[in-house]
């Protein structure tokens, strides 16, 4: 490692990484970050080759772990023909004993993805129990078939206690599909809902994910609401991104959901939470989580002065009187 002007600097993916520049703006580079909380211990996923993990123990300094996957499941390579590796958004939550991380494999700008589902006992890589085991595809969406992109999933459960998947990219937008209880396929007969979407300025067809740039839903729940975080505009150009992130809340987990002006999201609404600046090109692919009694929001921005590298950002949300998550502003140095 090195230091300039104060800033430590790691090298190879083994080296630990401190705070940098602003509170909570870290010096490692990551797209689509999810988080839990492990025997003392914060896992962070993210989108990689094998799906890229780092661990910490205050939020604050992270350490490299294994991958996910040493070599591309096969059933992955069998759905999406051109699939390499490189896996998309994953998702992680606790179940029945076990941890259930979803995750995405995709051709970029088509809808040929899939989502799969990994399980373990235990996050911790030292432990003699630590074994991910691929459960195989769990929802597909076909071109020429589904107006509708299967990657982006985020688990969220109802008031019946039955598991729904949030999931989404562009076409017809965000949708939620419910799963059977074990949470490894879809229930049948099949239940859909159309959770947000936004306005396109052509008609919709297979070849063409349309120009209303909405993606990656997350549900997060605080006290009896249950609030759909999702991203709008364009991810991954690096200077040229224009991510933010939006907002709407209900009462129910599968909404409908509506932003603080009272447009329903799956007709376009979405309060803004988080804009880049001169400093960040965009921001956005956020999840959400309580820790030790504080909310956060995990998300990645596009860093000007890294020549538009994606960096980890962990904010704490703050709220209005009247229940809003109120707009986070990065720091424009």
């Amino acid at each position: 490692m090195k230091s300039i002007k104060g800033i430590v600097i790691g090298f190879g993916l083994s080296l630990w990484y401190p705070l940098v520049f602003a509170q909570g703006v870290y010096d490692i580079g990551v797209h689509d970050p999810v988080m839990i909380q492990h025997e003392g211990t914060y896992y962070l996923y993210c989108t990689g080759w094998g799906i890229t993990a780092y661990s910490s123990k205050d939020l604050k300094t992270w350490t490299s772990e294994p991958r996910v996957f040493d070599k591309p499941p096969q059933w992955a390579k069998e759905a999406v023909t051109d699939f390499t590796g490189h896996i998309w958004a994953p998702d992680i939550s606790f179940y029945d004993g076990k941890y259930y991380l979803y995750y995405s494999v995709s051709s970029f700008a088509k809808n040929t993805s899939a989502i799969g589902l990994a399980t373990n006992v235990t996050l911790d890589p030292k432990s003699p129990n630590y074994q991910w085991k691929d459960q195989g595809m769990i929802i597909q969406s076909v071109p020429y078939r589904d107006l509708w992109n299967a990657i982006d999933p985020n688990i969220v459960v109802d008031e019946e206690g039955y598991p729904w998947m949030a999931f989404g990219s562009f076409w017809d937008g965000m949708k939620a599909v419910k799963l059977i209880p074990n949470r490894t396929a879809i229930a049948q007969p099949q239940e859909w809902k159309t959770i947000a979407r936004r306005e396109r300025s052509f008609e919709l067809d297979d070849k063409d994910p349309g120009d209303a740039a909405i993606e990656a839903p997350f549900i997060f729940k605080k006290d009896t609401s249950y609030y759909l975080f999702v991203s709008w505009d364009y991810c991954c150009r690096g200077k040229e991104s224009s991510y933010k992130v939006v907002v709407g809340r209900s009462e129910s987990p599968l909404g409908p959901f509506i932003d603080r002006e009272g447009k329903p999201m799956n007709q376009g609404g979405g309060t803004l939470v988080v804009e880049g600046n001169d400093r960040w090109a965009g921001a956005g692919h956020n999840s959400a989580y309580t820790f030790d009694g504080k909310d956060y929001l995990v998300f990645h921005g596009y860093d000007m002065q890294a020549d538009g590298h994606a960096k980890l950002i962990i904010k704490e949300i703050k709220w209005s009187q009247d229940g809003w998550p109120e707009k986070i502003e990065l720091k424009n140095k």
